[in-house]
């Protein structure tokens, strides 16, 4: 309290209790890949596909980035940060077989090529690019640049089937906790999908098949193209409609026309067990992403929205009790600490992230005196122990329908 000496009115300003704590997006994601055109190794922040445009060019047949991003706002995606990973050679002039003298690009009209036959892949050396160089500030490439990104919680490579590209991922999501993978699988499985090659085992990842059917306006044909933009935003999409903790699933696959491969129950029951997450064309219902598993091989962290709601929350309760650092350890501390977090949970209670018809079914916290000993004190720790109950999807509902006698009264 200040020493007043002078007689007179005074004004203090005091803490108000509990301090909020704010959830930050969810939806923000990181793509990788090779772009038309626009700065190498350099994220940036684009908001609708105009502005992606405008940067990086539009759709292309040296790289997936460009058709993921168009997929990713088609389907309610609304920020994320492009990483052109290597500019792009430009395309071959050939002599014409016309007029003298005259000059065209390789795989145009003239050489009778057909836009279905244009072959769209990523550069051979994607793999090297994505898990790029940390040579210290400003000599960051690849996957090293997202470090500096605190905002991004979504992590794609389109068109990247390759493991090692996979690895280096999956590596970075985990060193930075707050962020999940979405990984594409091959274009085509010719030994049938019981050898759909699988990532290696991770809670940070989630695994989408087949590759989906959509229109390239620069070619002017369909395409099939890797699923991980236009999943993306529909992870974004039910983030702002639903929120973090409902599953990404039985939403509509917006802006394609047809999937690679048509899957049946029987085969999704291959698959499903796998984490492999199936993208399914229904009569009536269009075509819907039809799976929430990470492919984790412990069971607490078998559904994708579990895993990124665990993301938030820690995320948030460790940005927002920054202030309690430094502060007298002591049983008052502990309380606002507790009350500050029984605040954060019972709003994400009340809006169905957690399961249980109170508060007390739902989460609890500790921070006591058998958690702090005077040894942790002395120590500097506060130990703050909270624990939750998620409200889990319902992937299978069940009807149990039987005969009903007409003696039973």
């Amino acid at each position: 309290m200040p020493n007043y000496l002078t007689p007179g009115i005074y004004v203090e300003e005091i803490s108000g209790g509990s301090k909020p704590l704010e959830s930050g997006a969810t939806n923000v994601v990181g793509f990788l890949g090779v772009a038309e055109k626009g700065p190498v190794n350099e994220p940036i922040l684009v908001t609708n596909w105009t502005a992606y445009t405008k940067i990086f060019g539009g759709l292309h047949t040296q790289g997936w980035l460009g058709h993921a991003v168009y997929q990713f706002f088609q389907n309610g995606g609304t920020k994320a940060y492009i990483n052109n990973l290597s500019a792009v050679s430009p395309p071959k002039k050939v002599k014409s077989s016309g007029a003298a003298g005259s000059e065209q690009t390789e795989g145009s009209a003239a050489e009778d090529k057909s836009a279905s036959s244009v072959k769209i892949s990523n550069p051979d050396n994607i793999t090297t690019l994505i898990i790029g160089k940390d040579d210290g500030p400003g000599k960051r490439t690849g996957l090293y640049l997202f470090d500096e990104i605190t905002d991004i919680s979504i992590v794609a490579a389109p068109g990247v089937s390759e493991p090692a590209a996979w690895d280096a991922i999956l590596s970075h999501c985990e060193r930075n906790k707050y962020r999940v993978a979405i990984l594409d699988p091959p274009e085509e499985v010719p030994k049938g999908i019981d050898t759909i090659p699988m990532p290696r085992d991770s809670m940070y990842g989630a695994y989408y098949f087949p590759y989906v059917q959509m229109y390239d306006t620069e070619l002017e044909t369909e395409v099939f193209a890797p699923p991980s933009g236009g999943v993306a935003g529909v992870w974004g999409r039910v983030d702002d409609t639903r929120g973090v903790h409902k599953a990404p699933a039985n939403e509509i696959f917006r802006g394609v026309t047809g999937l690679r491969y048509k899957l049946t129950d029987a085969e999704q029951e291959l698959l499903n067990p796998k984490g492999i997450n199936c993208i399914r064309e229904f009569v009536g219902r269009g075509i819907r992403v039809w799976g929430a598993r990470t492919f984790s091989s412990d069971p607490e962290w078998k559904y994708i929205n579990v895993r990124r709601l665990f993301c938030m929350m820690e995320r948030t309760i460790q940005h927002g009790t920054n202030w309690a650092v430094f502060e007298p350890n002591t049983r008052q501390l502990w309380k606002k600490i507790e009350r500050t977090i029984t605040a954060f949970l019972l709003r994400l209670w009340r809006d169905g992230a957690l399961f249980g018809d109170t508060p007390e079914e739902a989460f609890y916290i500790r921070c006591d005196d058998e958690l702090n000993p005077p040894e942790s004190i002395d120590a500097g720790y506060v130990i703050i122990e909270i624990g939750v109950a998620p409200a889990k999807p319902a992937e299978f509902v069940v009807f149990r329908i039987s005969q009903k006698s007409l003696l039973e009264e």
